[in-house]
């Protein structure tokens, strides 16, 4: 019963889950797959990874995909530069390769004594071998180090959660071995609760012009980028600076540059005022 208790997520002080999303991380992590998050930019994907690690007490590593990043970068790189420098000028032995041995992410995460939670983040930057590369380390949990002629098994299995904003299609074989979820954009009234998190005194008036102003907004036509959560919460963080009469909220929609980030969609609410 206390294993089950500390390998259950049920979100944390500073993260508000939805039900469906609580239940799509503790049935990945009891059958031990990868998450695969996807939702628009805005929902929490990442800090999710943040929030289940501060839950369960565990250490939180980080793989941040850019498009560059190859499969091999997650579970070590040989600095081969470094000891043809250090054997020409270094003045010190080279014959020691594990000292140019230094581990990736993955690594890091297969090596770790605890636990920890792997957060892959932006797996669809990468190009599109990436995703199947990954799978293959992640079914066997192991890799070998022909340098060293070493095999770095996972001692414990990480709880890896995998994001995506969805700007490529990932292969099916990758997506057959994931759990997925998709987080919706919260409703109104879960924003209220993800807000309260942040303002916890937020004067009650002030908190629905906001939230009726900011929804009214999303709801706009031809909007390039719609604002997100992090845009709302800084909104209101400008709003209370600004010392901003909540009567005054929709009809000028005062700092609208904190939450559109583009001309044309500042020119289109200018046209609806």
């Amino acid at each position: 019963m206390s294993e089950k208790r500390e390998r259950s997520f049920s979100g944390s002080e500073q993260y508000v889950a939805s039900p469906e999303l609580m239940q799509s991380v503790n049935i990945a992590m009891a059958l031990e797959k990868p998450l695969l998050i996807k939702g628009e930019p805005g929902t929490g994907k990442t800090m999710l990874a943040q929030a289940i690690a501060s839950s369960l007490g565990k250490r939180l590593v980080i793989w941040n995909i850019k498009s560059t990043t190859k499969a091999q970068d997650g579970l070590y790189v040989y600095d081969v530069v470094q000891r043809l420098y250090d054997s020409q000028f270094g003045g010190q032995a080279v014959d020691d390769i594990a000292k140019y041995v230094k581990l990736g992410k993955l690594g890091e995460a297969f090596a770790s004594e605890e636990q920890v939670i792997l957060l892959i983040d932006e797996i669809d930057k990468a190009d599109l071998e990436f995703p199947n590369d990954l799978l293959w380390e992640l079914d066997r949990m192991e890799f070998y180090i022909p340098e060293t002629k070493e095999t770095v098994r996972a001692k414990q299995r990480p709880v890896v959660i995998i994001t995506s904003n969805a700007e490529k299609e990932l292969p099916d074989a990758f997506l057959r071995r994931c759990i997925f979820h998709y987080i919706q954009f919260p409703d109104a009234a879960l924003m209220e609760e993800i807000v309260r998190v942040h303002f916890d005194r937020l004067e009650e008036h002030l908190l629905q012009e906001v939230l009726d102003t900011f929804y009214w907004i999303r709801t706009l036509s031809d909007l390039q980028k719609k604002p997100s959560t992090s845009e709302l919460i800084d909104w209101i963080r400008a709003l209370v600076i600004g010392g901003i009469d909540p009567n005054e909220i929709r009809k000028r929609v005062p700092f609208a540059g904190v939450l559109l980030k583009k001309n044309e969609d500042l020119d289109q609410l200018a046209l609806r005022l």
